[in-house]
């Protein structure tokens, strides 16, 4: 098989929840790029639709579908509108998730902010998994990527809640993996410092230079350097790779602050 081959999603149909901005909007232009056909699943639907016009320009199709996915009949409307209109599903792509990261004190916490950071980073994709898997074992062809965070292995202060989560993506991604195979892959993406609108809304010069200081890349990440790997899981070139995690994070070190 050539490299052209190896990276060729013509044919296939993906789902990539997140996909108005970031790394899902990245992820979903790649895939797009490589010939797939892509549903953009977001709760804001303006900036899954800008999204839309540009997998469309790259010839390709593409279809909004507004999704909150902490909730279970929006994962549900995601699956069912995917299927009706392109008759499969191939890959799933879960970006959506957030949190407090770095403003998890102990002290502070509550029962409700717990349950809704795992539901969104979690018990989201387990459902949306569940939901796909049918469809992609009758498709013969089945790629299955979780963005989880360098968070997940890594330590900080306040953080203890959001890193949980992410642990719990890493470990759902290799039981997963075990689960599914041999139609279906599973792997997972932890990315490091990205630089997108979320990360804006946080992120000063001094924070900067600290995240700066321990990446031997001397750089933050753009979503395009997660979107690269997205692709890489997604296609024939990762045919033998499953319940993996890989850290896309510039060379960051296991420490946070």
């Amino acid at each position: 098989m050539s490299i052209k081959e190896m990276y060729d999603l013509t044919g296939k149909v993906a789902i990539v929840t997140g996909a108005g901005s970031g790394i899902g909007k990245a992820s979903a232009l790649k895939l797009a790029e490589a010939g797939a056909d892509v549903v953009c699943a977001d709760l804001d639907e303006k900036n899954a639709l800008e999204t839309v016009k540009e997998i469309e320009a790259l010839g390709k199709r593409g279809l909004v579908v507004k999704c909150n996915v902490t909730v279970e009949q929006d994962l549900i409307n995601l699956v069912d509108t995917t299927v009706k209109t392109f008759g499969k599903i191939n890959i799933l792509v879960n970006v959506a998730g957030g949190g407090g990261a770095g403003r998890e004190e102990i002290s502070t916490l509550t029962l409700e902010y717990i349950v809704k950071t795992f539901t969104l980073n979690v018990f989201s994709m387990i459902m949306l998994i569940k939901l796909c898997a049918p469809h992609m074992k009758a498709a013969k062809y089945g790629s299955i990527i979780n963005i989880s965070s360098m968070a997940a292995d890594m330590v900080s202060h306040d953080m203890i809640i959001y890193g949980s989560s992410k642990a719990s993506v890493n470990q759902m991604t290799k039981y997963a993996a075990f689960d599914l195979g041999p139609e279906i892959r599973v792997n997972a993406i932890g990315p490091g410092a990205i630089k997108t609108h979320a990360l804006a809304t946080v992120l000063t010069p001094e924070i900067e230079k600290k995240m700066l200081a321990k990446t031997p890349l001397d750089r933050l990440g753009a979503p395009d350097d997660i979107a690269m790997g997205v692709l890489y899981f997604a296609s024939p070139a990762s045919g033998w790779t499953n319940g993996q995690v890989m850290y896309i994070n510039g060379g960051g070190i296991q420490e946070l602050d």
